[in-house]
């Protein structure tokens, strides 16, 4: 699995949600698999949702969120959630659903081993990790980036 690290600007933490619509259509532009953001806080969640229906003027990014028991999640016309079968090309939540294989954009201060070994037959073929410049930031990335190291992933790190 390869593990790609981006350590963000002051500029670029400051549209962290631009970043992360940003970064998952060129995910979705470069791969026919689907991407899954790990997301703990509810308020970026929301806001997320809300950011990736807009992302551009011309388009939006398709995306659902997923319950606690794994089902994907949409609204229905009365904005009331309903089950989908199909789910959309990028999932939004706070853990991995099970048999998952393909990019995961963790937001959260876990490595997503830890997500893993919570989920049945979860295999992601790569993982995006953002790094705010903020110390509590800086912190968990080191400690992902050994946790990934001492399971022998392949390791890659962008400034942006």
């Amino acid at each position: 699995m390869n593990i790609s690290f981006y350590v963000l600007s002051e500029n670029k933490a400051q549209d962290f949600l631009g970043f992360i619509c940003q970064l998952t259509q060129t995910a979705l532009n470069k791969s026919n698999q689907s991407v899954l953001i790990l997301i703990e806080d509810d308020a970026l969640l929301a806001s997320l949702d809300a950011s990736l229906w807009a992302h551009e003027t011309t388009s939006f990014i398709p995306h659902q969120r997923i319950d606690d028991s794994s089902v994907v999640t949409r609204p229905d016309a009365s904005s009331s959630l309903v089950e989908d079968k199909t789910p959309a090309p990028v999932l939004l939540g706070n853990h991995m659903p099970a048999d998952f294989k393909g990019i995961v954009l963790n937001t959260t201060a876990h490595p997503v081993n830890q997500f893993m070994a919570a989920t049945h037959n979860a295999h992601p073929t790569r993982v995006l990790e953002l790094i705010k410049p903020d110390s509590a930031s800086v912190d968990a990335g080191r400690h992902k980036y050994k946790s990934y190291q001492q399971a022998g992933y392949e390791l890659t790190h962008f400034k942006v």
